[in-house]
């Protein structure tokens, strides 16, 4: 069964792609409709929810070859919403965002309550208590954190709806207040540069006095979180730090690990 859906949305997504596609264009945009007139035109049985025909490859697989393939040198496609309804093809230089290889890990000790840990899974709520419970985002940015609210849903001004998975609010040293949307991952989900563009947006839009720091956490292993924190740039999003932390007991963290941590450079 799961073999059929990618093959259906794949035909879909082809087919919406190859109607406007031209040699050279960089955008191109398609209305939520057209997803149902080509599942009527090729005989596809519909999918109940439209959405996750988009959803799919924003968020969790990989486009066509026959789409990727249409891209100039060094940029990829991605899927962006364009307004209430409406999406749009988009070139870029990058579109997901993975966890590095070699970055070394930091140990932190476990404060997830037990029973929590017990019925504990691998998608993003589990991942949300984690980073709670453990001060994660705290630790990270160095900021004093407190989630104000889990997927916080808004219209942005094109007519677009966004949904990021929670909301902290941070202070520093100083008493200045930041606003901090986080995208939590858990499983095979990915972190879609489209989705750091949209937190920026909200957080303009709903905290426009804040300072807005992006945030993104994944799962590695069921106990080993990276997080990502983004900047703008001129050349879009960029990562601006990355760290790796693995949950432990309070005795797999030895003296000399502690003491590296103590000289180590942030």
């Amino acid at each position: 069964m799961e073999n059929k859906e990618p093959n259906r949305y794949t035909k879909i997504l082809e087919a919406i792609f190859a109607k406007h596609f031209k040699k050279g264009m960089t955008e191109i945009e398609f209305e939520r409709t057209e997803i149902s007139q080509a599942a009527d035109k090729m005989g596809i049985i519909l999918p109940k929810n439209l959405g996750d025909v988009l959803y799919s490859f924003r968020y969790r697989t990989l486009l066509p070859k026959s789409i990727t393939s249409k891209a100039p040198k060094g940029y990829e496609w991605i899927i962006r919403p364009a307004g209430k309804g409406k999406y749009k093809f988009a070139v870029v230089t990058q579109s997901t965002i993975l966890p590095s290889s070699i970055l070394v890990e930091t140990k932190i000790p476990d404060s997830t309550p037990g029973v929590i840990a017990k019925y504990s899974m691998s998608d993003e709520q589990s991942l949300l208590a984690k980073l709670r419970y453990n001060r994660l985002v705290d630790i990270f940015t160095g900021l004093t954190c407190y989630s104000l609210q889990n997927h916080l849903r808004t219209t942005l001004s094109d007519g677009s709806q966004v949904e990021t998975d929670e909301i902290y609010i941070g202070l520093d040293k100083r008493g200045a207040h930041y606003v901090l949307p986080i995208q939590a991952k858990g499983g095979k989900d990915k972190i879609g540069i489209v989705q750091i563009e949209q937190d920026f947006e909200l957080c303009a839009l709903k905290f426009p006095r804040l300072i807005s720091r992006a945030i993104a956490a994944q799962f590695m292993e069921d106990n080993l979180i990276a997080l990502f924190e983004f900047e703008q740039t001129k050349d879009g999003i960029k990562i601006s730090s990355e760290k790796h932390y693995r949950l432990v007991k309070p005795d797999e963290l030895s003296p000399d690990e502690l003491q590296s941590y103590s000289v180590r450079q942030s």
